[in-house]
């Protein structure tokens, strides 16, 4: 657990990639967080909320996999694909 706080933090800071699925993960989770509070989404709304949801799935996704592509290499850099 150490390990992976550690890790978070140097790609935070070394990572533009990181750093930037980070902010769209939160960003994601506010705009569902303000859906989730609604009691009725038009279709149109539920439609957005189901993307959004599968957005921030991948981008948390892809940060786990930079975070253990770190741990077990010491390497900032990842390469998708």
């Amino acid at each position: 657990m150490e390990r992976e706080k550690d890790a978070i933090a140097v790609l935070r800071e070394k990572n533009y990639h990181f750093r930037t699925l980070e902010k769209v993960h939160v960003q994601l989770e506010t705009s569902l967080e303000g859906m989730n509070k609604r009691k009725v989404l038009t279709p149109k709304e539920e439609l957005k909320k189901k993307t959004f949801q599968k957005e921030k799935l991948a981008a948390k996704d892809t940060m786990e996999k930079m975070i253990r592509h770190f741990v077990s290499t010491g390497e900032s850099e990842f390469k998708l694909g």
